[in-house]
């Protein structure tokens, strides 16, 4: 997949740019606040449909203006395809692939997958676990719509189950059988979620081990490990049964809390390196490190599942890194051939030496 061309009119402080990009690797240079990662972020949209900044679509149209629209003209190898975001003020957003819309946005997803690196990433090591589970949750939805359709129904329900709870609390009543409505889809969407949370995670652990062993030359482990309530005595139990007993055990305490409060919907993912908790342990440099290797691993499992190569956005992402794992990662970009990249740095002369060295075809536009 390539981005050829990005036309953007006021989207956040850019009232119109456009660009045309090399096939292989963009730069964007420029002072903090010139606006590169707001490029970054219409790529971003183009890919999922919504920022990575975790801003809301209306936070997004320059100020004092009514709407903001992104076109992209995407090669998908066979042929060219024109994607278009346009969010008016006053209305919904509309996403069209050649001038159709989607009915759904969840149908665009995956058609131009993206990884995007940068240091808002952190908040996966520092955050609460929803931080990790919206990333595994972002990373399987690219590859699997069943996958993402399942997530959406068990959401709903967990919502609408919620809700009951706390009506019961308002009302001062309680009806075990009318909250029992909802434990069959919660285990149908649940443990298809678990299950595929898990088969992800354990094939991507062994490449998360290689990339950052490869950064760091080796000079820590690291490991991630799943958590989840399903994983209660799977070995002598289905995830189904697991889970009706946890829906059971845990209705009085749900009732007075007045919220599901077990389930795949507190899942999370634990990141060690040599045996400890890598927040707890773990330098800026070895956590970025990890993060690093976390998202190329998620680009080679994007291309090994869809035959497609996703775009990489880096953003910043030389910062709070020594120069041997620079160099390391440098090294790595040229040997994978993760194919489009498309960089941010403060630094055109940093920039230049680095793109030298990937030894790539590239362009550097000065934001």
């Amino acid at each position: 997949m390539v981005i050829q061309k990005l036309h953007l009119i006021n989207f956040k402080n850019h009232a119109e740019k456009f660009f045309e990009f090399s096939s292989q690797i963009n730069c964007f240079v420029g002072n903090n606040g010139a606006g590169k990662t707001n490029v970054l972020d219409a790529l971003h949209y183009l890919s999922v449909a919504k920022s990575f900044l975790a801003n809301t679509d209306l936070n997004n149209i320059r100020t004092d203006e009514d709407f903001f629209t992104i076109e992209g003209e995407i090669f998908d190898g066979e042929k060219e395809n024109i994607l278009k975001i346009q969010l008016p003020k006053d209305s919904k957003k509309i996403i069209k692939k050649n001038d159709k819309s989607y009915d759904r946005i969840a149908d665009h997803i995956g058609f131009l997958p993206s990884v995007i690196i940068s240091p808002y990433d952190s908040n996966l090591i520092s955050d609460s676990g929803e931080s990790r589970r919206k990333f595994l949750d972002s990373m399987i939805s690219q590859t699997d719509s069943e996958y993402l359709f399942s997530l959406i129904q068990y959401q709903k329900t967990v919502q609408q189950r919620n809700a009951l709870l706390k009506n019961f609390s308002k009302n001062r009543s309680f009806d075990a059988e009318s909250l029992e409505i909802y434990n069959e889809p919660l285990i149908k969407y649940g443990t298809k979620i678990f299950e595929k949370r898990k088969e992800f995670t354990d094939s991507i652990l062994p490449l998360i081990q290689s990339y950052y062993e490869i950064i760091s030359k080796g000079n820590e482990k690291v490991t991630v490990v799943y958590q989840s309530h399903l994983l209660d005595d799977l070995q002598t139990e289905k995830p189904e049964e697991i889970f009706r007993q946890i829906l059971k055990e845990s209705l009085e305490k749900d009732r007075i809390l007045t919220y599901t409060s077990k389930g795949i919907h507190k899942d999370d993912l634990l990141f060690e390196m040599n045996g400890n908790s890598i927040k707890k342990v773990g330098s800026q440099g070895q956590q970025k490190s990890f993060l690093i290797a976390l998202k190329l691993s998620q680009m080679n499992r994007v291309k090994e599942l869809t035959g497609k190569t996703a775009i990489l956005l880096l953003d910043d992402i030389f910062d709070k890194l020594d120069d041997t794992r620079v160099s390391q990662l440098i090294d790595l970009v040229n040997q994978e051939h993760f194919g489009q990249i498309f960089i941010t740095d403060t630094s055109k002369k940093r920039t230049e030496k680095l793109v030298k060295n990937i030894n790539e075809e590239s362009k550097i536009f000065e934001i």
